[in-house]
């Protein structure tokens, strides 16, 4: 007597069909996440660069505004991040609410000009510095 064979409740051509099916299923999510993984990294690499940005421009004001207003004026290139910060200063002539005239105050305007890719970005800052005159007449 011959053993009998079970019935399968599948035909075996289906499994192979399955198995290929699976497999593309499963590549075609691998693929996407590497994209949107490709796209994170791009995404945190350039808000880091933005953040280190505007840190040295940060830097840069503090180090231009303890200048005597005529040094003000200046411009350096920070060689790591590729970006080149510039600084102007022009008087202010403000009123008071009395209408008195406020003296030794000064605008300096400071930029920060990077690339990023193949744009060329700024970021700009607008500070009001009082530099009171010295004894020596100095500003």
């Amino acid at each position: 007597m011959m053993p009998r064979r079970l019935a399968s409740t599948k035909p075996t051509g289906y499994v192979l069909f399955e198995v290929i099916l699976a497999l593309t299923i499963f590549a075609i999510v691998v693929v996407g996440m590497a994209s949107t993984l490709n796209n994170i990294i791009e995404s945190s690499a350039s808000m880091n660069l933005d953040n280190n940005i505007r840190i040295g421009l940060r830097s840069f004001i503090e180090e231009v505004r303890r200048k005597p207003v005529a040094d003000m004026s200046i411009t350096t290139k920070d060689e790591q991040l590729g970006a080149t910060y510039s600084s102007t200063v022009e008087s202010l002539s403000l009123k008071n609410g009395d209408g008195v005239t406020l003296n030794d105050l000064y605008m300096l305007h400071a930029k920060a000009a990077y690339g990023q890719g193949n744009t060329l970005l700024e970021e700009n800052v607008d500070l009001y510095v009082y530099k009171p005159a010295t004894a020596g007449g100095k500003k």
